[in-house]
């Protein structure tokens, strides 16, 4: 393994790779050497991170929660990482969760990653070269937490998803794991951590009395998907600065 380049050679696919947590794994793994295909919503979202990454990295304008998308990745043959990405979350308490909110963090957090792994799991197995796919959890997928219910249960599934998957997936050499990052500062998470209260309840929270940037989780995602974590799969990488430790 070329440690400068730990992915060299290989191709990794980053859903929700506009912004904030996905545009730091689109980046790092293509600093580490990779072809990367950045998936996103927004073509200016896509526009700076290609400005940005320069030719290593190539951009797909998609939607990861429509059929036309998962049949594309299914036939797709180049594809060596997936980072499952894509994913949002609204704050309620469980007496005020309604409807569209409950619908809506269900298709992006858990439909949507099932079946976007489901098709490159599918592609891979049919190229019989191995591979890895990384699901982008949370603390939230190992504990509880107060106006979180419906995200907490999505997080959970994908903490299972990944255990199922390893297990399933590991004779066609294909290993899967998740990274499980704390408040992470992104611009989904910069309204909540302007409000003083809320920035002291993640302090509180977290031993290490700092959040994580993008960065923290980008590291995490290109170890996992580099040879160094050659018989690393099943498991849950936790970026929480020691929160779920207590």
């Amino acid at each position: 393994m070329d440690r400068a380049s730990p992915l060299n050679g290989l191709t990794v696919l980053v859903t929700g790779a506009g912004r904030g947590i996905g545009r730091a794994c689109a980046l790092s793994s293509a600093q580490a050497g990779a072809r990367v295909v950045a998936v996103a919503r927004t073509r200016r979202d896509l526009d700076d991170l290609k400005e940005e990454a320069g030719p290593r990295l190539e951009t797909r304008q998609a939607d990861v929660t429509e059929q036309a998308f998962w049949r594309e990745l299914e036939s797709n043959s180049n594809i060596d990482v997936l980072v499952n990405n894509a994913g949002t979350n609204r704050l309620q308490a469980i007496d005020e969760v309604d409807d569209a909110t409950l619908d809506l963090l269900l298709m992006f957090n858990v439909r949507s990653a099932f079946k976007t792994s489901q098709a490159v799991a599918r592609s891979m197995i049919a190229r019989r070269r191995g591979g890895a796919i990384i699901h982008i959890s949370s603390q939230m997928g190992h504990v509880g937490a107060a106006k979180r219910s419906v995200y907490c249960m999505t997080k959970h599934a994908i903490e299972g998803l990944t255990k199922a998957m390893a297990i399933e997936l590991a004779a066609h050499d294909i290993r899967v794991n998740a990274v499980a990052p704390t408040i992470v500062e992104t611009s989904m998470t910069a309204p909540f951590l302007q409000d003083a209260s809320y920035r002291q309840f993640a302090m509180d929270t977290i031993p290490l009395k700092r959040v994580a940037e993008p960065q923290d989780v980008a590291e995490a995602v290109v170890y996992l998907a580099s040879p160094a974590a050659r018989l690393v799969t099943g498991t849950s990488l936790k970026v929480d600065g020691g929160a779920t430790a207590q």
